[in-house]
């Protein structure tokens, strides 16, 4: 399975050089590096000073063996970071790319030039050898990310922040390639709402593996309640959040039905799951799941309801990029009369992280019609203020393509007297933001996650998938 913290992150680096400039600018831009990366933890994969003059690429030689070196380590590299402490060799970076054939992002970085330093002695002109390496790779057809600022030192702010950002959009690109989704049972029958096209997902290499929801609640059923790994899990759940006035039974009936999907889901290598939250399993089972699905989303296996699949898509591509557990949630209340603020809502399999008030409980509105008994385990608690990414990803089936949007906004302390898992949202300009979600026949579920992390949803969605992509609050080019 794929998870968000498994390896330290790792760049392979190209330092792009010309011969006729200065020469000591590769071993400073080396220098510069190696301080950097050490600040923010990451590794770096790299032709040593000895490889090529100084551990520079100037040539085709040169080209091919930083390629030779980066396919050895494929399996370690999440992206790769193109230097230019000068006007760089547009060829040799070009060629790197294309033998080394990483299919990872790429971060172009050019250093500025000092105006009492515009000599032979010490002239970069990255300013404009950072547009040559970006033509030959337009013209290569690969992917590229572009700092914030044309050219920026490696130890600026401006640079740490667009590093850091160039990490979590590796973490999306290489997170999603291959991710195995799980679909537990049929989807609602009155949610036409969460259809999508299974084909299309596939063809961008998402797969997914479905079960009949009788199989899993049979299973458990039939599993012995002295067995260990029931014993385990009922601990595991007790251990989750308190747990005022569940039935015994009903908390030993979670932990079977735990014991199962988690059989399941090892038994598939499965990432994700999206599960048929109701009426089924509180008809023929007796419980609700949104405690399991809390407890996995909290461990970066998200779970969303509803067998909405692309919701869990969308969890599991924000999670990678925010660092955080993702939850689905219902755009669901105005709040109040003001227009940028709304209620979140769900009954709630929230992960713990979103609600420092978490208990175990019913679910009253599937409670009115399926009697209250026959709910527990959904989950109450209220998320407090702090940062909110929201998105959400989509099959635009007739157009056989893949949709998005994704913005920013707050979490509010506002008041909100009601039930489940609950939150109040501030999003700048939200009634137009409603208005796209509307016209473009996005689904009533959105994701969150307790980040600011859209710009790296944005640039992975639709720079190396080249998925359609609205990005809330910033216009679009």
């Amino acid at each position: 399975m794929n998870n968000v913290k498994s390896k330290p992150p790792t760049l392979g680096i190209i330092y792009g050089n010309r011969d006729f400039f200065p020469d000591q600018l590769v071993t400073e831009a080396r220098a510069d590096i190696a301080k950097v990366f050490s600040k923010f933890g990451i590794q770096a994969v790299q032709l040593g000073e000895a490889s090529s003059k100084l551990g520079g690429v100037e040539s085709h030689s040169d080209a091919r063996k930083c390629a030779e070196l980066f396919r050895k380590h494929a399996g370690e590299i999440d992206g790769v970071l193109v230097c230019l402490p000068n006007f760089g060799d547009e060829k040799g970076v070009a060629d790197t790319l294309k033998l080394s054939q990483l299919n990872v992002p790429v971060l172009i970085q050019g250093y500025p030039d000092d105006l009492n330093k515009l000599s032979p002695a010490r002239r970069r002109d990255s300013f404009c050898g950072k547009i040559s390496v970006s033509n030959n790779l337009v013209q290569a057809g690969i992917k590229f990310t572009l700092t914030s600022k044309h050219v920026s030192h490696p130890t600026s702010d401006s640079f740490g922040r667009d590093l850091q950002q160039f990490m979590g959009v590796c973490r999306v690109v290489n997170g999603l390639k291959g991710v195995r989704l799980g679909a537990v049972g049929a989807r609602p029958g009155a949610f036409n709402t969460v259809r999508y096209s299974e084909k299309i997902l596939e063809r961008h290499g998402i797969s997914v593996t479905t079960v009949d929801l009788s199989e899993i609640l049979g299973k458990a059923t039939k599993l012995d309640a002295n067995a260990t790994a029931v014993k385990n899990k009922l601990a595991e759940i007790n251990g989750y959040a308190p747990a005022p006035g569940v039935p015994s039974e009903k908390l030993l009936q979670m932990a079977k039905m735990g014991v199962v999907l988690t059989d399941w889901m090892d038994a598939n290598y499965l990432d994700a799951t999206a599960i048929q939250c109701w009426t089924s399993v509180q008809e023929n089972y007796g419980c609700n799941v949104c405690t399991l699905m809390s407890m996995m989303s909290e461990k970066f296996l998200p779970s969303a309801c509803e067998v909405d699949v692309t919701g869990v898509l969308t969890m599991y591509a924000m999670q990678l990029a925010g660092g955080t557990p993702a939850a689905l949630v219902d755009w669901n209340n105005n709040y109040a009369d003001d227009d940028e603020k709304c209620v979140l809502f769900h009954c709630g399999n929230w992960a713990k992280s979103f609600l420092p008030d978490i208990k175990i409980s019913t679910a009253p509105i599937l409670g009115s019609i399926l009697g209250v008994e026959n709910t527990y385990g959904a989950l109450d608690g209220r998320t407090p203020a702090g940062p909110l990414t929201f998105g959400r990803l989509t099959t635009a089936d007739a157009e056989g393509k893949i949709r998005a949007y994704v913005g920013e906004g707050e979490l509010t302390n506002d008041k909100l007297d009601t039930f489940g898992n609950r939150a109040v949202a501030k999003i700048p300009r939200l009634q137009k933001l409603m208005q796209h979600v509307c016209k473009q026949g996005f689904e009533h579920h959105v994701v969150m996650t307790q980040s600011h992390s859209a710009a790296i949803l944005a640039e992975a969605f639709g720079n190396y998938f080249g998925w359609e992509v609205h990005q809330h609050n910033v216009p679009q080019d």
